[in-house]
């Protein structure tokens, strides 16, 4: 991240302010969006070393970020020429998946963070020209695409409670995977990250003596700041899921999941974004489901779908989701099958 230093804006600025306007940025700026942007800067970078055998520039030129655009905006799978040849550079390094055109999403992403250290840097953006402003316009147009799902099927209840059963031994392991998937899944569908985010002071037992709940804080989510933090109730048995988790964990600080060694022993460190994602497949596996059968977002998706099937209002469950646009949220309600729609027999048999 040394590149994301921002540049001194006064030249007075003493080397302790500099610390200290970086350390801003830092703490400024949520994880998940810090953890973008240095993928984005090795991808940025690796590309331009590829495409032009030179290292990034600040301010960058014109011609550069042109390039770039041109280079993503087609279907390289046939092509020849140093376009390709980049790409192939970038698909050997591990950082491009194949040759085929990125989605426009993509693209935005990277010239977000590309324009964002400019920004930094108190540099003007080159992705601000009129010329490249416009080169976007017909890049995201030519590349329109149908939106696509960021999980191919949902996790309803159904398939949750049949991954919930392959954590029976007793396992740390086990118990670790049933207290993320349920948790994940009931306390309104978490994004993966948000999961793996969670601290054990993000965790207030003491309802569940009375109530059966404990409640979860999100300290950062795509919606909501640190300062917003909601916190969100977790009932029943997936409740007592994770407190039997922190029990057998034997957990007293930091962060609420980590790794699990061959050897079932717990590990310090916090449980990444990957690790759920390979909870996830694993467990699907071990229910019968292919692998890729859903990805994490897929207990999101059964979350907001099981509630539809269940007749739950869509304000009740935007509530726990923290959606914002209720578009997005109804698209799940709409895609359920009319027919088990509840409100097709609302005058019974």
């Amino acid at each position: 991240m040394s590149q994301l230093q921002p540049l001194p804006l006064p030249s007075s600025l003493t080397p302790a302010d500099q610390d200290a306007l970086t350390d801003l940025f830092r703490r400024g700026t949520a994880e998940n969006t810090l953890r973008a942007y240095e993928q984005d800067l090795a991808y940025i970078g690796a590309w331009k070393a590829a495409a032009f055998g030179a290292a990034l520039a600040w301010p960058e030129e014109e011609a550069v970020a042109l390039r770039f655009i041109l280079d993503h905006a087609r279907d390289l799978r046939d092509a020849t020429g140093p376009a390709r040849e980049a790409a192939e550079a970038l698909v050997t390094a591990g950082l491009r998946r194949g040759y085929a055109a990125p989605a426009p999403s993509t693209m935005d992403r990277r010239i977000a963070s590309w324009r964002a250290f400019h920004r930094m840097k108190n540099l003007r953006s080159p992705f601000d020209a009129p010329l490249i402003k416009e080169a976007r316009i017909k890049a995201r147009r030519a590349a329109a695409r149908p939106r696509q799902r960021k999980s191919e099927n949902p996790i309803t209840r159904e398939v949750l409670r049949a991954m919930l059963a392959t954590c029976r031994t007793g396992a740390r392991r086990d118990l670790r995977d049933h207290a993320a998937l349920a948790l994940a899944w009931a306390s309104g569908g978490r994004r993966r990250s948000e999961v793996t985010a969670l601290n054990l002071d993000d965790i207030d037992a003491r309802p569940m003596a009375e109530r059966g709940l404990i409640r979860i804080r999100l300290l950062h989510t795509k919606t909501t700041t640190p300062d917003q933090a909601p916190w969100l109730p977790l009932k029943e048995f997936p409740a007592r899921s994770v407190l039997a988790w922190i029990e057998a964990a034997g957990i007293t600080g930091g962060p609420l999941f980590r790794p699990v060694s061959q050897a079932d022993r717990v590990l310090k460190r916090r449980l990444t974004p990957g690790g759920f994602r390979e909870i996830v497949a694993h467990r699907l596996e071990l229910a019968g489901y292919p692998r890729d059968f859903a990805s994490p977002h897929g207990l999101r998706a059964g979350f907001l779908t099981q509630a539809a099937l269940d007749g739950a209002p869509l304000a009740a469950a935007m509530q726990l989701s923290l959606h914002r646009d209720p578009g997005q949220a109804q698209a799940y309600y709409a895609d359920v099958e009319i027919t088990n729609n509840p409100a097709a027999n609302l005058l019974g048999d």
